[in-house]
């Protein structure tokens, strides 16, 4: 887990640090979903949505298209689906871990997809009007597969992050997971299917969610080692009360 023992005067600067960076980020995220959620409530014309599609115009070129196809994938409702089923079963009757964690990556994942799903339904916005032979069966604000995508590799990352591997590996490995889950964001603006702020939209909403996710686990484990804390403090007076408790013979005598 990142934080370790049962008190305050536990953790360590590095401990301290992270936490403060995890609370910062939380509140970054959601004002700043909110901020883009009101200019998608009011109708507002994002200037670098236009800037984005610009820029997808300029640098696309042939043979480019089907790659796109490919990377999207990976962050497609069927394979995500799959592949968070595989690891919830593994978090839950394989892994040396507590089964906190894979009930918490079960919350994370079936909540970005109720939560996703129900701000589409309130906010309607309406796909891009180019968008040629891909079509989206819901509405556009915010991405659903950038939401998706961010917290299932996110989650994995944080796997990764407190997991016994060596430190050059966690590097290596996040950072693969980490630009696999923004170049699936970032394919949904190159093909058209959404706007580049209904994309940043799902990963800020995705990052608050993870966040809360990963902050309540943490508690969670936290609290278990607390209760295991005190039950093992509780058995050890126990013990030692019964020590200390004097036994007689049968004639009535002490005995030492």
């Amino acid at each position: 887990m990142l934080f370790s023992g049962t008190k305050l005067s536990d953790l360590s600067p590095t401990s301290v640090i992270i936490i403060l960076l995890g609370f910062l980020s939380l509140g970054g995220s959601i004002y700043y979903f909110i901020d883009l959620a009101a200019g998608v409530l009011q109708e507002e014309k994002f200037a670098i949505d236009q800037q984005a599609f610009d820029f997808v115009r300029a640098t696309s070129f042939d043979g480019l298209e089907p790659i796109l196809k490919v990377v999207t994938q990976a962050g497609s409702v069927i394979l995500i689906t799959v592949a968070s089923l595989a690891l919830a079963v593994y978090l839950l009757f394989f892994s040396k871990m507590s089964r906190w964690v894979g009930i918490y990556f079960i919350v994370s994942m079936g909540g970005i997809s109720s939560l996703t799903a129900l701000l589409k339904s309130q906010f309607g916005r309406e796909r891009p009007e180019f968008l040629g032979e891909y079509h989206g069966a819901t509405s556009s604000f915010p991405s659903g597969h950038a939401a998706g995508a961010f917290v299932f590799y996110f989650f994995i990352i944080y796997l990764v992050f407190i997991s016994q591997l060596r430190t050059q590996w966690k590097w290596i490995i996040n950072i693969s997971l980490a630009l696999i889950a923004l170049i699936i964001g970032m394919t949904r603006v190159y093909m058209g299917v959404h706007f580049f702020t209904d994309v940043a939209a799902g990963f800020l909403f995705a990052l608050a969610w993870l966040l809360i996710c990963i902050i309540s686990l943490e508690v969670t484990l936290w609290h278990q080692r607390r209760r295991q804390e005190e039950g093992q403090m509780d058995y050890e007076n126990k013990n030692q009360l019964i020590k200390n408790v004097p036994v007689s013979s049968p004639d009535g005598k002490k005995l030492e």
